[in-house]
């Protein structure tokens, strides 16, 4: 979806005319329809007070151009609900909900992630605990936060 597209489409959800979301943002309604015409599309700035007034991700602002995958456990962040927030409220892409809210991570040390995953993830394979400590320990090590 283009930008463009998922602007408006934000608009029209929140029931707004292109005059209103202007006001709640701060900018021109000639603006709002530059940006809803492909015309232009909002800087860096704005693209963070539109997530913070409508409670949506950035990446989802552009798109989804990218898929994200939290930085610390490995998993698909496909839904804004998954996303981590920071203290102020405001999206961090890169770590799940569950690796890291209000500003702190769940997991102190790669090791108490990975006796987590050992303990909880499913075994269909029926792998013994030190040959899925290897596989998740090699997963984990490609991953932003535990480099």
């Amino acid at each position: 979806m283009e930008v463009k597209d998922v602007l408006k489409g934000l608009r029209e959800k929140n029931g707004l005319t292109q005059d209103q979301m202007a006001q709640r943002v701060n900018v021109t309604r000639q603006a709002v329809s530059r940006w809803e015409t492909g015309e232009t599309q909002p800087n860096t700035e704005l693209l963070k007070v539109l997530s913070r007034e409508f409670n949506v991700s950035i990446n989802t602002l552009l798109g989804s151009p990218r898929t994200l995958f939290c930085q610390c456990c490995g998993m698909p962040l496909s839904e804004d609900s998954l996303i981590s927030r920071e203290k102020g409220g405001e999206f961090n892409e890169d770590y799940c909900k569950w690796c890291y809210a209000d500003g702190n991570f769940a997991y102190k040390t790669k090791d108490s992630l990975l006796d987590f995953l050992v303990r909880e993830t499913p075994n269909p394979e029926n792998k013994g605990a030190d040959e899925r400590r290897a596989i998740f320990d090699g997963q984990l090590s490609q991953l932003k936060h535990w480099r």
